[in-house]
């Protein structure tokens, strides 16, 4: 991977390429479910305790190869096993515990010592080939760099997915030997020593080869990745889910939707994303572990753990950061930010502004252009707005402050204290006019000129302040 990340660490569809191997393996409800690791030993250990607490660990060591591996899987069990030993690959994420599932049941159906998971791949270069006698009976797995020529034109490979008796295992794996090109111990030698004590081996074979695909680069972990895309979009859509563009939308794994729920171009929805009935999504949105009510719309928004009220709307290019809980038909609209923030039924914040550290009660409005101002350098403060409240354009409230039930706020005001339930709160210095300043300061400019031109006496107009036509002020002794 040519990477600080160790590879089952690497990511598609929301979980790691080792998260997928523990939810397949999952599924099967298996007595003792055990991750063998040994690079970067650390990092994927610590990952597994946050996948699965009740995962076992258990450390390969110098000793090199899968059947090592496997032994000691087995040595960290807290006692030998009986019955069927499942082993799969770290690597493998687009394989499904339904498929799992049937290997087992074909397993224990026939009372195989072994089964082995295959598929038939147009080009099986790399991968060890299944052997079978002339009754088609497997009799063994060879590694590609081990293989004959005659054995490296078979298409047939083996997945490195096997279902074990779990005795024949122990015994076998005592008497595997590592005289072969890589000088280890190799699990698939197991099928040739089960085959030699007359034993049934069992090819169980899969006609979907993504399934058993791994991953090695980067360039197999995006193919994978697209692969699991378009089987989960595909899955969302036969389940009632509207998706006017697969090749642009994205799901993780762990996403649930609703039927009628409309997802719209470039739409992404990440991590534990849950969208209700008759919401829509998009375009050209992303959403991290949100939740979006029914009848909700997201335009053009970039959100993450926020939660959407029943019938609201969000966009477009608006800011939902953590913690923030919109009531139902509530807005949040344009280039507005929010953080932390309650905001009530049927409450509006349309455009412009920033809602950070706040409750904001139902039925309010909040002007454009508003900032929640909750950082005075070194803690945060929270600000409360009523209901049926009402924040006039370009407000400052500095928090902590309390604006009550039905109170207004003028705008452009600064609001420090708290404003008492329906009273107009007015926090802006009196306006000034500086008569002639432009002319003074700006002399020339267009500025300047225009307001000359403005200030002209228009044709016909009688002159004022000179001989004969009284000055402003000035009473003429006439009427």
């Amino acid at each position: 991977m040519r990477s600080v990340t160790p590879k089952v660490l690497h990511r598609i569809g929301g979980r790691s390429l080792l998260g997928h191997a523990v939810a397949a393996a999952r599924t099967l409800d298996p007595e003792h479910l055990v991750v063998v690791v040994r690079h970067e030993r650390d990092q994927v250990a610590a990952h597994v305790a946050q996948l699965d607490p009740a995962v076992l660990i258990a450390d390969q060591d110098a000793i090199r190869g899968t059947g090592r591996a496997v032994r000691c899987g087995l040595d960290a069990l807290p006692a030998d096993p009986v019955g069927t030993v499942v082993v799969t690959y770290g690597d493998v994420p687009l394989l499904s515990g339904a498929l799992l599932a049937e290997l087992v049941a074909a397993h224990e159906l026939a009372g195989a010592a072994v089964t082995v998971l295959t598929a038939t791949v147009p080009d099986p270069t790399g991968y060890g080939r299944v052997l079978r006698d002339a009754d088609g009976r497997v009799t063994g797995i060879v590694e590609h760099r081990d293989a004959s020529a005659a054995q490296r034109a078979v298409h047939e490979i083996n997945s490195g997915i096997y279902a074990f008796d779990a005795k024949v295992l122990a015994d076998a794996l005592g008497r595997v030997r590592t005289d072969n090109a890589q000088g280890e111990v190799y699990l698939t030698d197991v099928l040739s020593v089960a085959h030699a004590d007359g034993l049934p081996v069992l090819g169980f074979t899969t006609g979907d080869g993504w399934q058993v695909e791994g991953v090695n680069d980067r360039v197999q972990l995006a193919a994978l990745g697209a692969e699991l895309n378009r089987r989960t979009v595909e899955g969302w859509m036969r389940a009632g889910v509207t998706v006017v563009d697969p090749a642009t939308t994205w799901v993780d794994a762990d996403v649930r939707l609703e039927p009628d729920v409309t997802l719209l171009p470039g739409t992404q929805l990440h991590g534990g994303c849950v969208v209700e009935a008759g919401a829509t999504v998009g375009p050209d949105t992303t959403l991290t572990d949100c939740r979006v009510g029914p009848g909700a719309s997201v335009v053009r928004t970039h959100g993450s753990g926020a939660e959407i009220g029943a019938g609201a709307t969000v966009g477009p290019f608006s800011f939902l950061r953590p913690g923030t809980r919109l009531g139902a038909r509530g807005k949040i609209g344009a280039f507005v930010e929010t953080k932390n923030a309650e905001i009530g039924e049927g409450s509006k914040v349309p455009h412009l502004s920033y809602v950070g550290d706040a409750t904001i009660g139902v039925g309010t409005n909040i002007g454009a252009a508003t900032v929640f101002v909750n950082y005075d350098g070194q803690h945060k403060h929270h600000t409360t707005v009523g209901d049926h409240a009402r924040v006039g354009s370009d407000t400052m409230l500095v928090a902590p402050v309390t604006v009550g039930d039905g109170a207004y706020t003028a705008a452009g005001s600064v609001i420090v204290q708290d404003v008492p339930p329906g009273a107009m709160a007015v926090a802006r210095g009196q306006q000034r006019n500086v008569a002639g300043w432009v002319a003074r300061r700006r002399p020339g400019s267009p500025a300047a000129e225009a307001a000359a031109r403005s200030q002209a006496p228009a044709a016909g107009d009688a002159p004022t302040g000179t001989a004969g036509t009284p000055a402003s002020g000035d009473q003429g002794g006439r009427s």
